[in-house]
């Protein structure tokens, strides 16, 4: 056996075959399964399509070892049944230890395979996994990192056959659990967000995880079940200090639910176990809250009332789909008025039609020229807003909406040079931020209610590095942070922690920064733009300056790029993913329009910003 490495799916034995079929509903043109002709083999982590189903091939009498290992690794992209047919390929011994849902582990490719040179075919052959790591998912949570190697091994043994007359090659060794190239991943999962209570507030928040497009190979539960089952097992370790999940311990669903299909009228029975049977009135209708914002992530049908059920059968709580958007910030966006500062360097809104102002809408000191305005942020009430002037020594907060002279700044920066001075200032539901980056007195700085004093933030783990930008999520409880040190920009998100003691004093920090987006060598600019996914500009290492969409958990979207775009320093989005996007570049201020290209606004304009 030869160094030669191999790419499952590229090799000349090649043991998986995929159809294309109708994906969950029924789409235009999409014709029925033929009956008759080839089966056709798709090359795997060409794309993720989620309409290509994969179905797994066991080993044919005297298959070669490399034919085992390419069999083995394309049967774990596959949708079998308790992944039945990969454990053919395995040992007897081993298909008892070996556990598919332990951890997937995702690779930018599919692992290619190799076997030391110069070994020979005796009883036993070891090949060698290898590929580039950028993500592993452990209880539907995706973990990013720095793009790394990865190396696993498979170890094959010569067994004998059923009948005892042969011997065949098969594993007796392997990674547990899955290992995957990225678009196989991305063709079998889905991200959804699961919905949790940020801590004393009366507002939900968002925590991305991915489940199986289709059923679970392991628990045969459809997407919805997945959904309701994941948002049980509770809040992802690092969201949980933020959050409220309140439920009982071991409260789930009733055993034996795989499926949740709501009714023609749009209704979803959930029966739950015997720990949930007994939750409270306001408790039952909190947690149907949490399932309806976490069921709208998936396909039609839509859910439009869910009614929980105790597992004898008899009811607990209904709540309707509108009820439940009451409490989600991104269907509460308060206007779809972009705001940016114009050549004049005075606050202003894109009009109506387009390459329009309308100069009617920003009164006050920022809309009438009082101030030189460098960036602006909008207060969600849209009544007030918060300005850097033009030279970002100064950080001012004033009403917008009514005329007012121009009131003392809220801080000063006294860095001696204006790209040290003061970020752009940013909105969260409530509370105004802004970073000074003096290189002699670098500090976060939150203002509670858009007032005075300055109150200082702790960031744990900065090291050295310096904000450039921010961007709090409307719930307050995340913080996307742009820093840059010796050269290099990165994208971080932190968590936001609000501890009262007993005097009632309030201390802000912001905690265990982790990668958004590792992936890329570079971020210049970012904005929320959706309950966990971000809009930034950045580039990879070796590519060129790219406007795309990535996901808090560091993964990146199957349709995350958008079209070109020359030279942008700016984007501006909302929670609500159905407001457009818009950005700066060399055109002016410019929007994405759906299905289409971008779009100038306004010709000469800078730092656009939606309210919030």
């Amino acid at each position: 056996m030869g160094a030669e490495g191999h790419r499952y799916g590229h090799g000349r034995a090649a043991r998986v075959w995929a159809l294309l079929v109708c994906a969950g509903f029924v789409l235009a043109g999409c014709a029925s399964m033929p009956d008759s002709g080839d089966v056709e083999q798709v090359r795997a982590t060409k794309g993720a399509d989620s309409q290509v189903r994969v179905y797994a091939v066991p080993p044919r009498d005297g298959a070669r070892p490399q034919e085992i290992v390419d069999g083995f690794l394309e049967a774990m992209t596959s949708d079998d049944p308790g992944y039945a047919t990969a454990r053919k390929y395995l040992t007897e011994q081993w298909t008892g230890k070996w556990r598919p849902e332990a951890l997937t582990t995702v690779l930018t490719e599919a692992p290619e395979s190799s076997v030391p040179p110069g070994s020979e075919e005796g009883e036993e052959l070891t090949y060698a996994l290898s590929g580039e790591l950028i993500a592993t998912v452990d209880r539907h949570e995706y973990k990013s990192v720095v793009p790394a190697q990865y190396g696993g091994a498979l170890r094959l043994v010569r067994q004998n056959t059923a009948d005892g007359k042969g011997r065949e090659w098969r594993i007796d060794a392997a990674p547990q659990g899955l290992v995957l190239g990225e678009s196989d991943f991305l063709r079998n999962h889905l991200s959804v967000n699961k919905y949790y209570w940020a801590s004393g507030q009366n507002t939900v928040v968002a925590d991305p995880v991915y489940i199986r497009q289709r059923q679970d190979p392991m628990t045969r539960m459809d997407p919805a079940a997945q959904a309701v089952s994941a948002l049980f097992e509770g809040p992802a370790h690092w969201l949980a200090p933020v959050v409220d999940s309140p439920l009982p311990a071991g409260a789930g669903l009733k055993k034996g639910t795989t499926s949740l299909t709501p009714d023609d009228q749009g209704e979803l029975r959930v029966p739950l176990n015997d720990r949930a049977s007994n939750i409270g009135g306001t408790l039952c209708k909190r947690l149907a809250t949490q399932m309806l914002l976490t069921l709208r992530e998936l396909a039609a049908p839509r859910v439009e009332q869910v009614r929980l059920q105790r597992a004898d059968g008899s009811p607990l709580c209904v709540l309707t789909a509108d009820q439940a958007d009451a409490y989600a910030l991104e269907r509460q966006s308060p206007s779809s008025n972009v705001y940016f500062v114009d050549s004049d360097h005075r606050m202003a809104v894109v009009g109506t039609k387009p390459k329009t102002v309308d100069e009617t809408e920003v009164r006050g000191p920022f809309g009438d020229g009082q101030l030189k305005i460098g960036t602006v942020a909008v207060a969600r009430g849209l009544h007030r807003a918060a300005a850097v002037s033009q030279d970002g020594r100064f950080l001012y907060a004033a009403s917008i909406v009514s005329d007012e002279p121009l009131a003392a700044p809220l801080a000063r920066s006294d860095a001696p040079l204006a790209a040290d001075r003061f970020s752009a200032p940013a909105w969260d539901r409530n509370d105004l931020w802004v970073a000074d980056r003096d290189p002699a007195d670098p500090r976060l700085l939150r203002f509670t209610g858009g007032k005075g004093p300055a109150q200082p933030v702790a960031v744990e783990g900065l090291d050295g590095a310096r904000i450039e930008s921010l961007r709090v999520s409307a719930d307050g409880v995340r913080m996307a942070l742009l820093l840059s040190e010796d050269g290099k920009s990165t994208l971080e998100i932190g968590r936001v922690e609000r501890r009262t003691d007993a005097d009632g004093t309030t201390t802000v920090s912001v905690v265990e920064l982790r990668a958004a987006a590792p992936r890329l060598e570079s971020v210049t600019a970012l904005s929320w733009a959706g309950p966990s996914r971000l809009v930034v500009v950045g580039k990879e290492t070796g590519g060129v300056q790219q406007v795309r969409y990535v996901q808090t958990d560091g993964s990146l979207t199957p349709a995350g790029g958008l079209p070109g775009l020359n030279k942008v320093s700016a984007v501006a989005a909302t929670e609500d993913e159905e407001q457009l996007l818009v950005a700066v570049s060399d055109d002016g201020l410019v929007r994405l329009m759906p299905n289409a290209n971008w779009q100038t606004m306004v010709e000469k304009g800078t730092w656009p910003v939606y309210p919030g």
